[in-house]
């Protein structure tokens, strides 16, 4: 059985019923995704859709993407004020979904994701925000497919990922040099595809997710650019493990997460030499990690859902002291998933997902959800 070859986005909604199959030797959990509406976490923006990504540039501006509910599905986009989260207007097509969101200031952002729900039809879909309102801009995947993840180092600068809509799938990379988004060579095999993205600088970034997607064989995948090149880096993940997000504190310090072949939550750290697998502080299967960002070798968050195994999935929060990870309370006891997360301080972070098991808007009706760190507690 093969993992939809669009979007690792499209992998993390899928994956659990996949998990069930005994995919690449995954632990079953037979019924754990029957799709019921749960009780949404204390905050939620009372929205319905899903939230896939948020970037934040200063306490004045941040951004959060993802779609509205229903089979008439739209790119969501919401922005922070300083005061209230408010809508803003998205130039996409009817069926775009929003999977990524970058911001190099306030004048520059970018969201990425996909047309026709993502479907088997669907093509690459880029939005940009020149400081007055979002544009729709040329993609170069011809062949289509769609993206998960962008990062921005400058307005001139910045890397989207995803998948190519070819006979098994193929990661695909693509670069902003200040102009227009050229296609850059991946070094990832077929059936490859990427979900995460980190620029550090013009020289150094990160691209993770997974190589022979859903299939018996599937590893995770971990790209570097040099300044000239994408190269494969080797991760000492366990066979069947997945990343779906990565981040960069600086050249020697990086994170990669998301869920081993066993089930449960996956964290890698790039110690400036190699990447190491990190102790697992929630031990057990059915834990996902779907987002991770860093603000220095000391403080890092990493968030996603635990309890799947179960069946009654609920948003988990990881936070990274300079020694371990530790699970830190979220708001309210209901269900749900975080996607993403943003960092701008050690007293200040976003998270952004949904309030209904899966995040999956074709087979319930989730709300937005977005929560913040103040330094003490999250709300």
């Amino acid at each position: 059985m093969r993992m939809p070859p669009l979007t690792m986005r499209s992998v993390a909604i899928a994956v659990v019923p996949l998990l069930a199959t005994g995919v690449a030797g995954i632990v079953p959990v037979s019924g754990a995704l029957a799709l019921g509406r749960l009780p949404g976490p204390a905050v939620s923006l009372n929205t319905d859709g899903v939230l896939n990504g948020i970037a934040a540039t200063s306490p004045r501006n941040a951004w959060a993407v993802g779609s509205t509910s229903g089979h008439a599905s739209s790119a969501l986009i919401e922005r922070w004020n300083g005061r209230v989260w408010k809508p803003a207007r998205s130039p996409g097509p009817a069926g775009g979904v929003l999977h990524g969101v970058a911001a190099a200031s306030a004048r520059s952002a970018w969201a990425v994701g996909c047309t026709d729900n993502c479907g088997s039809r669907s093509r690459t879909l880029i939005e940009r925000w020149n400081g007055i309102s979002w544009k729709q801009v040329l993609t170069p995947a011809p062949e289509g497919g769609g993206l998960d993840a962008v990062a921005a180092v400058t307005a001139r600068d910045a890397w989207a990922v995803g998948t190519t809509r070819t006979t098994g799938g193929k990661a695909l990379i693509v670069h902003w040099n200040g102009k227009s988004w050229n296609r850059a060579p991946s070094p990832a095999p077929a059936g490859s595809s990427l979900s995460g993205v980190a620029a550090v600088s013009a020289r150094l970034a990160w691209a993770a997710g997974c190589s022979h997607c859903g299939t018996p064989s599937m590893q995770t995948l971990i790209l570097r650019w040099n300044g000239k090149s994408w190269k494969a880096v080797p991760s000492p993940a366990p066979a069947g493990s997945i990343f779906f997000g990565v981040a960069a504190a600086s050249a020697a310090s990086a994170w990669a997460v998301g869920v081993t072949g066993s089930g449960g939550t996956l964290i890698e750290r790039w110690n400036g030499a190699s990447w190491k697998q990190v102790p697992d502080p929630v031990p057990g299967a059915g834990s996902f990690l779907f987002g991770v960002a860093a603000v220095s070798a000391r403080s890092a968050w990493a968030v996603g859902a635990t309890g799947f195994a179960a069946g009654r999935p609920k948003p988990s929060i990881l936070q990274w002291n300079g020694t371990s990870w530790k699970p830190v309370s979220s708001p309210g006891s209901g269900g749900g998933a975080l996607n993403g997360v943003a960092v701008l301080s050690a007293r200040s972070a976003w998270t952004a997902g949904c309030t209904t098991t899966s995040c999956d808007t074709d087979r319930g009706t989730p709300k937005a959800l977005i929560l913040h760190w103040n330094g003490s507690t999250w709300k």
